[in-house]
């Protein structure tokens, strides 16, 4: 099975290795029974899937959340079960990757041309005018 990232990129879920660990927080007598909490570790240095500029963005990106080995763990327990811990942590992931994905755009400097700074200044002149004019003048 896939997981769609975005167009021209997927995820193979065997990419992917979940292991469940003890969540803290609600859930009753089970919370010191059961692993509800999923860890999904991914390991995005190796990925057949990412292109070399997707990859160092993610890595980027991820930040504490990448091993020094390029593998990204991610640990979800905002849930009472596992099924939903888990859909949770590959959800995260690919918002990760998605925002890895995207490109930013390139900016290009540009300068006001030399008309637009003079009427800048004109309307300056005009409003200084216009300021000078409402000071009452005392002549003696």
């Amino acid at each position: 099975m896939t997981i769609p990232i975005s167009p021209g990129l997927f995820l193979a879920e065997s990419e992917l290795e979940f292991s469940y660990i003890l969540a803290s927080g609600p859930g009753g007598q089970n919370v010191n029974k059961v692993a509800t909490a999923a860890q999904l570790r991914f390991d995005a240095a190796r990925s057949p899937s990412l292109t070399d500029r997707v990859r160092t963005r993610l890595l980027e990106l991820a930040g504490s959340r990448a091993t020094r080995d390029g593998v990204i763990v991610i640990t979800a327990r905002r849930f009472r079960t596992q099924q939903r811990n888990r859909e949770d942590a590959v959800e995260r992931l690919a918002a990760l990757l998605r925002e890895a994905t995207h490109r930013q755009a390139f900016r290009v400097a540009t300068r006001p041309s030399r008309a637009a700074r003079q009427r800048r200044l004109d309307g300056k002149s005009r409003r200084a005018a216009i300021k000078r004019g409402r000071s009452a003048s005392y002549d003696d």
